[in-house]
């Protein structure tokens, strides 16, 4: 066969990188495509996408397809992959490998970014492996000239995880998994509520072959009575636990049952467990109306999530900078995300530990399969055991070392505050506490002698909570300076030995006030803890408060309609005003996961220059589209960007300088950014920090006043910081990283995503020299 006529590549022509979407389809993947295709575009590269996953690569032509940056645009709110995904038997035999290899020097692309499941990833890199004998083989038929495969003489791979499961090892979090956990618990939600009607019990399978995330998580969001994973089988008696403990709920007055069984479901002895056996015994042992529900690929669809559409952008971009910075002996990298930061792992490492977890569940060692999961798997499983039961005599303390709780919620209701709340109920009852409840803030604590102003929770009080938004025992912006007398007598009447706070800026500011009162207040020597909990995510000591995600999933539900509006109109642009206080995170954050045109914040500011180059912009995009694509822009404003330039004053510069040629609508989404039921993610990482923040508190049992007094742990913030969970003490976060005038940390962690957010929406930026 005679070589295919095509010139080797110029000296200095521009790299050309390859993207594609292997096995499944999940949730963000096409982010994951618009990431790489735009990121590679700004980085002077060109983009190529690979329809229909490895068949693709093997057929080749024109399933190799070069990618501008118009011909993503609009990929991140849609479900699925836009490209395409399909098995391909050929790609797993050399011959098609062989093939593949020829295509991709035919178009000139030496470097692949692969969104895939585990299996994808591990041919992808047997692929790079066996590539300089593929490539040699080509020149030894005859296929390719030794001049054609001299630029390419090795094959960069990338992966990126795009799996509803969650079950790669090395990363908390795969594309498309937290879409897919909010499909479940919008599901189990709707479920939840004729179960409780009708007083039935409802068995939910969910999906996981061999990873019991979705189970897992599924049953801590929705406060289900019993769970089924893989990694870790329940006891050899499971049925006479199950019961025990469902009969238990029953008899204290509770009216619904939900048990989540992962299709991986097994016994101790690897005997599958199925949703019938768990029905059967439930009707038969319980007499419970029992019905079974399984979800299946429900579970996959819809649009991404607002937290995969960020993990899908940050990662396809990661995922270009890591291409550009490998050399030929650099292994293969997986971009995965630890807590709230982007890393990068070695491929096969990850795909290794994976398969290990396989392995120990099928050598029954469900410590090892636990062990091999993310620290975070384990803390949610312990987290799961300790809240699901009041009645847990083997976690109750001795009576000397039990205490009396406070729970307070400060500030604006936020997703996730009942959740914090519940699991603080639960753990405190299943250790021998006494929960307090201390309702409608510290207005409501200074106005003790209204009726149920402060109440002992019971375990049935709070068990629903899980999926409630607002704040079910009251929320307020005071504080304890009001009438800091008042508070004081009343930790030492109702003697509160320790606090809970759930709040934003104001229970941060609490804490800060009453630690800083201990001197003269000897009832405020107790342990405080609190958990952020503001949908503007701008509390020091934390890169993440409880109900901004869900905040930024109703914004951008918001964004979607507004986009869909504007693109059908074809030549209007939306402006739109986010909450968030002085601090841009939540429409930073928006911006980068709908693919927003500008993005305006208190830190940066706006001035004139700046609105004048973006509505230059404005004008070069829809003059170059002619009214022919779906041309609807968003622009975010966050609503203290400028006391002068307001949304209606930018909407109004717009529409006059559009002259006619396109017009500028205002949106202001207000108090629907709270959002109604919370996300999952808020709901999930409420209840783990509120066990670790129980727990904190418990360290100090025993300890006089003067003791507690004197540790700075003993006033804390709960927080994720980077790739880690900790506690921060208030005298040093307080004094050291807060910024007072403007409510916000002096150091915002999400600020060095701005270049990101502006490089994938193509806006202009300043000459250097000019500033903003």
């Amino acid at each position: 066969m005679a070589p295919t006529e095509i010139p080797p590549p110029l000296p200095g022509k521009k790299r050309r990188i390859g993207v594609m979407t292997s096995g499944g389809d999940a949730p963000g993947m096409n982010g994951a495509v618009r990431a790489v295709v735009r990121m590679s575009i700004a980085q002077n590269c060109e983009a190529y996408v690979i329809l229909e996953g490895y068949e693709g690569l093997v057929q080749g032509g024109d399933m190799i397809k070069e990618m501008g940056w118009e011909d993503v645009r609009g990929f991140l709110s849609e479900g699925g992959t836009l490209i395409g995904t399909a098995r391909c038997k050929s790609f797993m035999e050399r011959p098609g490998r062989l093939a593949a290899a020829k295509n991709m020097v035919l178009k000139g692309i030496d470097a692949l970014i692969i969104c895939g499941g585990d299996g994808s990833l591990t041919g992808a890199d047997k692929f790079r492996g066996e590539w300089p004998g593929l490539v040699a083989e080509l020149v030894e038929k005859g296929e390719l000239t030794a001049e054609q495969v001299e630029p390419f003489k090795h094959l960069n791979i990338v992966g990126l995880v795009g799996s509803i499961d969650n079950d790669l090892s090395m990363t908390d979090a795969t594309i498309g998994c937290y879409s897919s956990l909010g499909r479940i618990c919008e599901s189990v939600d709707y479920i939840d509520a004729t179960a409780f009607s009708h007083q039935r019990a409802f068995v939910i399978e969910v999906m996981g072959r061999h990873c019991g995330w979705l189970a897992l998580m599924a049953g801590v969001s929705t406060g289900a009575d019993f769970v089924f994973i893989p990694e870790n089988p329940p006891s050899d008696d499971w049925e006479k636990e199950m019961c025990h403990i469902i009969k238990q709920h029953r008899d204290m007055g509770k009216r619904k049952t939900i048990v989540i069984v992962a299709e991986g479901a097994i016994d101790r002895n690897l005997n599958k467990i199925t949703p019938s056996m768990v029905k059967d015994l439930l009707t038969n042992q319980l007499g419970l109306d029992t019905r079974i529900t399984t979800l299946g690929h429900v579970q996959r669809g819809g649009t991404a999530c607002a937290y995969d559409r960020m993990l899908s952008t940050l990662q396809g971009a990661e995922a270009v900078k890591a291409v550009l910075e490998a050399t030929p002996e650099t292994p293969s990298p997986v971009i995965c995300m630890i807590e709230n930061k982007i890393v990068r792992r070695p491929l096969l490492e990850a795909v290794k530990q994976t398969h290990e977890v396989a392995e120990a569940i099928g050598a029954k060692d469900f410590d090892r399969a636990m062990s091999l999961r993310d620290a975070e798997f384990a803390e949610y499983y312990q987290a799961y055991n300790i809240t699901t039961s009041s009645d847990q005599p083997k976690l109750r303390l001795p009576e000397n070392q039990r205490i009396r709780v406070g729970i307070i919620h400060v500030g604006a209701p936020a997703g996730g505050m009942n959740a914090a709340t519940r699991a603080a109920v639960a753990y405190c009852l299943a250790r021998g506490h006494t929960p307090v409840a201390i309702h409608n803030g510290f207005p409501g604590l200074q106005r003790h002698h209204d009726e149920g102003a402060i109440k002992e929770i019971s375990w049935l009080d709070a068990e629903s909570w899980a999926s409630k938004g607002g704040s079910e025992i009251g929320t307020n912006r005071g504080l304890p300076s009001t009438d800091l007398e008042t508070t004081a007598m009343c930790f030492a009447k109702y003697n509160i030995q320790a606090l809970f706070l759930v709040g934003g800026f104001e229970a941060f500011t609490a804490v800060s006030e009453l630690r800083k009162a201990r001197e003269h207040y000897n009832s405020f020597k107790i342990p405080m803890v609190i958990l952020p909990a503001t949908v503007s995510n701008n509390v020091p000591g934390t890169e993440y408060s409880i109900g901004s995600d869900t905040c930024l999933n109703s914004l951008i539900q918001y964004c979607d309609a507004c986009r869909q509006s504007a693109s059908a109109s074809r030549r209007r642009v939306f402006i739109i005003e986010t909450q968030g206080g002085a601090s841009g995170y939540i429409a930073s954050i928006a911006g980068l996961s709908i693919g927003a045109l500008a993005v305006y914040t208190p830190e940066e500011g706006i001035n004139i220059k700046m609105l004048d180059r973006d509505i230059d912009h404005l004008r070069e995009t829809f003059a170059r589209d002619k009214g022919q694509g779906r041309a609807g822009k968003i622009i975010l404003r966050n609503e203290k960007a400028s006391k002068t330039y307001t949304t209606e004053i930018i909407a109004n510069m717009i529409r006059e300088e559009a002259k006619g040629r396109f017009e500028a609508r205002v949106g202001v989404p207000g108090h629907f950014q709270q959002g109604t039921t919370p996300s999952p993610m808020d709901r999930v990482r409420a209840t783990r920090f509120g066990v670790k923040s129980l727990q904190h508190i418990e360290q100090f049992i025993g300890k006089s006043k003067d003791e507690i007094a004197a540790d700075p742990m003993s006033a804390a913030v709960i927080g994720i910081k980077g790739a880690k969970v900790l506690f921060s003490p208030m005298e040093q976060v307080e004094s050291k990283e807060t910024d007072w005038k403007d409510r916000r940390p002096k150091d915002e962690f999400w600020m060095d995503l701005k270049s990101i957010i502006n490089t994938l929406s193509g806006r202009p930026q300043a000459p250097k020299g000019e500033g903003a």
